[in-house]
């Protein structure tokens, strides 16, 4: 039985690697329209207050105002484990992290924040096209630029624009692309650019050098809504998980998965810190007809996973 576990497992995770080259595009049966991502659930409060990642322009602040058209107060942090610290200590109901981006994979920073917590769970997810936009000081022009700032993952998704077109610009990385655009704006110099949303452009009175200097236009990023509060079980379409075990093991932890009758969505390994070949591997999981809580307590007989929260993906179009 051992033998033909493996050999599922083998099966499986080449699906796996298949799925994942392809980036993260959405199976049409889980996206909602403009009307329906008034509320990803009928159990997220409204008039909440929300944590983002700040300041103004990010497309984490696109993200949060996209999933909560429901009066909600928007509160923009320095950083994601600010933004995170703010719903455990209660000062906000929600906070909206980035989690995954097509060109720049993993935001490992941002999903080892959300692994030290053990009382956060996941209660929605928002997947945003991202169109990366080159913007300076008014007057300036491509050809006067000599240093680009913006989130790193930023700069790697425009890795492939700038080597054709700033062959000789520097790189600059910021906390957030929008405070790569403040930085534009308070310098002064036409030198330096930013590379940001396209709404930073008017926010911070930049000019918009260029447009759309992502690698692909099937660039989107993932966003995960967390709460201190996890949903009640009530068959939503996705699930998320961490398993933490040496690199040997996660072949029988996707077996099991997949004998639950889930399908993987996405995977990532971060160090556990501890000892050499120990990771904690984020999963996230779907079923299209409705994850149900006898899966979920199936999955969690190993003591080796942690439930982090069952909810519903929304996209948004461009």
């Amino acid at each position: 039985m051992g033998k033909i576990n493996k050999i599922l497992s083998i099966i499986i995770i080449s699906m796996i690697i298949g799925a994942i080259a392809s980036g993260c595009g959405t199976n049409p049966a889980m996206t909602k329209n403009n009307q329906e991502a008034v509320s990803a659930s009928s159990q997220i409060k409204e008039n909440a207050k929300v944590s983002y990642l700040g300041p103004e322009g990010t497309y984490t602040e696109e993200a949060t105002q996209y999933f909560f058209q429901n009066g909600a107060a928007f509160i923009p942090e320095t950083t994601v484990q600010k933004a995170i610290e703010a719903v455990v200590s209660g000062n906000a109901d929600y906070a909206v992290i980035p989690q995954e981006n097509t060109l720049g994979g993993a935001v490992t920073n941002y999903v080892d924040a959300l692994i030290a917590q053990n009382n956060v769970f996941v209660v929605g997810e928002v997947i945003l096209p991202i169109s990366q936009t080159l913007m300076g000081i008014p007057g300036a022009t491509v050809d006067d630029i000599r240093l680009v700032c913006s989130h790193v993952q930023g700069i790697k998704q425009t890795e492939k624009w700038r080597k054709e077109h700033l062959p000789n610009a520097q790189t600059q990385e910021m906390d957030s692309t929008a405070a790569a655009a403040s930085y534009v704006a308070e310098t002064g110099d036409k030198t330096i650019a930013a590379i940001a949303a396209p709404g930073a452009a008017k926010l911070y009175d930049l000019s918009v050098l260029a447009e759309n200097v992502q690698i692909t236009d099937a660039n989107k990023t993932r966003f995960y809504v967390l709460s201190t509060a996890k949903l009640n079980e009530e068959k939503h379409t996705r699930a998320a998980f961490v398993a933490t075990c040496e690199a040997s093991k996660i072949d029988d932890i996707i077996v099991e998965i997949h004998n639950a009758g889930l399908e993987l969505v996405t995977i990532h390994d971060r160090p556990e810190g501890s000892r050499l070949g120990s990771y904690h591997y984020i999963i996230e999981v779907e079923n299209q007809n409705g994850i149900t809580e006898s899966q979920i307590k199936e999955i969690e007989k190993n003591t080796e996973i942690r439930f982090l929260g069952s909810f519903d993906a929304i996209e948004k179009h461009s």
